[in-house]
């Protein structure tokens, strides 16, 4: 396959890179919508990203059965039609103001995103020579990142609407009550309808599309294979745990970027809708592109080691001090953390061979971090009343990335893998 045979293949693969970004971008808006919408607390809010991440955990290893058997081609459709289906159940979900309702249809759209993430993240990495692989995997997530910065905006624009003070809820009488939620939570609607229309007709797109399967070569195909197997390799080992924490820590700092502005800056959740996207989504699409630039002069592992240091040193920032300073703080750690994910994916399926479509499986598995430790923050910043004091799980985390990047993405050459 010639380097121009893989162009268009790579052009529609990084086109699923921002449409996922996308989606998941809208989960800062949603938190604060559904929130207020039905009076929750900190720690109940972040169940948005529980119902998200728990499907990464349960969809991740069926993801790479279903590519090993039918390869990317048909992991990529049946994503994309899962990722459409989700997002029409966000009317019935508004219709029955039931928050349940919602996080069941957030889930199935992220089992959809399971399987496509599980495809292309690999994909993209293969599509080339191996030596730039983390390079090209940076380049097609620079896009998740331009996601990062657009999804905040529309989002707040349209789903987060001015709606009714809690002091003017609290004055009106039950049924007069439930009708002015009931119209804060249909403004949900249109926006996810909308989504869900593209996702359709891009997963027909790909269904039409001529996309080269990536073979494994002979020697290859007389290896061993399998989950346990794969696990043997202790680079791929180390990138499970690093994915683990780090995507944790992504979703913490951007999921609760809203609340956390409103507390610490003292500002109100429009303008802090703004600073989520010209501001974090905007650190976060530059540092991607920047960081993908810097990786043709500094090794990716070395790059991902100095990042995640600095990242623990903002994490202390944003704890200990407030207004604007600890607003660009936080800037700063979307910025430094933006390269994280596909590097550490990179180096995790380095020299994986036939292992790499489960290697991606139990690394995409691993992005039950986003599940499990925003309501260890949230549960901190609950019983802390201080949503800053939470800002300690993001600093753990960007530690064990900081190892990784030290140590732990060192492949060791073996004979074999018994």
């Amino acid at each position: 396959m010639t380097k121009n045979n893989y162009l268009f293949p790579f052009i529609m693969i990084t086109s699923l890179f921002f449409m996922w970004g996308f989606v998941h971008n809208l989960d800062p808006i949603l938190i604060p919508h559904l929130k207020k919408s039905f009076s929750l607390s900190t720690l109940q809010a972040s169940l948005v990203d529980s119902a998200v991440f728990i499907a990464y955990f349960i969809m991740a290893l069926p993801a790479g059965f279903l590519m090993k058997k039918y390869g990317y081609k048909t992991g990529i459709i049946m994503g994309l039609l899962l990722f459409a289906i989700g997002s029409f159940l966000f009317i019935p979900a508004a219709n029955t103001q039931s928050y349940f309702f919602f996080l069941f249809a957030l889930f199935i759209i992220a089992c959809g995103l399971t399987i496509l993430e599980t495809a292309a993240n690999p994909y993209a990495s293969l599509l080339g020579p191996p030596e730039s692989s983390s390079f090209r995997l940076n380049f097609a997530q620079s896009f998740n990142g331009l996601a990062a910065t657009l999804a905040p905006i529309i989002g707040a624009k349209i789903i987060l609407t001015k709606g009714y003070s809690e002091a003017e809820l609290s004055s009106m009488t039950d049924s007069a009550r439930q009708i002015a939620l009931a119209s804060e939570a249909s403004t949900v609607k249109m926006p996810y309808f909308i989504l869900g229309s593209i996702i359709l007709v891009i997963a027909v797109i790909f269904f039409f599309l001529k996309l080269p399967e990536i073979k494994e070569t002979k020697e290859q195909e007389g290896e061993k294979t399998g989950i346990i197997h794969a696990l043997k390799h202790r680079h791929l080992s180390w990138a499970v745990v690093a994915q683990f924490f780090y995507v944790g820590a992504q979703v913490c700092v951007f999921s609760f970027f809203i609340l956390y502005a409103t507390k610490a800056a003292g500002i109100d959740e429009q303008k802090a809708a703004q600073y989520a996207g010209y501001g974090m989504g905007m650190a976060f699409m530059i540092g991607r592109f920047f960081g993908t630039f810097l990786m043709k002069f500094i090794k990716p592992d070395r790059l991902l080691a100095i990042y995640a240091l600095i990242n623990v040193m903002l994490c202390v920032v944003a704890i200990m001090s407030g207004g604007t300073v600890a607003l660009y703080a936080v800037i700063g750690i979307a910025f430094f953390m933006s390269i994280m994910f596909p590097t550490i994916f990179s180096l995790g399926i380095k020299d994986l061979g036939k292992d790499t479509k489960f290697g991606s499986s139990l690394i995409i598995m691993s992005i039950v971090g986003g599940a499990i430790l925003p309501p260890v923050m949230g549960y901190i910043s609950d019983e802390t009343h201080n949503i800053q004091t939470g800002y300690i799980i993001p600093l753990i985390c960007f530690v064990v990335v900081f190892l990784f990047g030290l140590n732990g993405h060192k492949v060791i050459k073996r004979t074999s893998y018994e």
